[in-house]
């Protein structure tokens, strides 16, 4: 009896050393619990970072002085931004241009959220 656990040792302890333990995707009621994906960025293009500079100067130097008067959030040029970044710049500039000609004080059919007692349109970047 000896004999066989000192064999079995001898032979499986070089692949208990050498084995790694595997990712396996859950399944049954862990399905759901799946790793998140991780976010890879894409570089930017040169005409998406020249936006980039004129859109945060406008909202960090001009708006301050201007003070806010977008009735949607995210503000029209967070949208901009936003969709310049996840789109490209051509679709991101149309996007957002389209997001200038519907700012106004008309009551459309979109979602509303209250921030601080007052009422703004939730449009997001899809």
């Amino acid at each position: 009896m000896n004999r066989r656990k000192i064999f079995f040792t001898i032979l499986f302890l070089p692949l208990l050393l050498c084995a790694m333990p595997g990712y396996y995707e859950p399944w049954g009621k862990d399905a759901g619990l799946q790793r998140p994906e991780e976010k890879v960025e894409k570089e930017k293009s040169l005409l998406v970072k020249a936006a980039e500079k004129v859109i945060l100067f406008h909202q960090n130097i001009i708006s301050p002085v201007d003070g806010p008067r977008s009735h949607f959030r995210p503000t029209s040029s967070r949208y901009m931004l936003l969709a310049m970044r996840k789109h490209g710049f051509f679709k991101g500039y149309i996007m957002g241009c389209d997001r200038l000609l519907r700012e106004n004080d008309d009551p459309w059919l979109y979602r509303t959220i209250a921030i601080d007692d007052k009422l703004y349109k939730y449009d997001p970047v899809p």
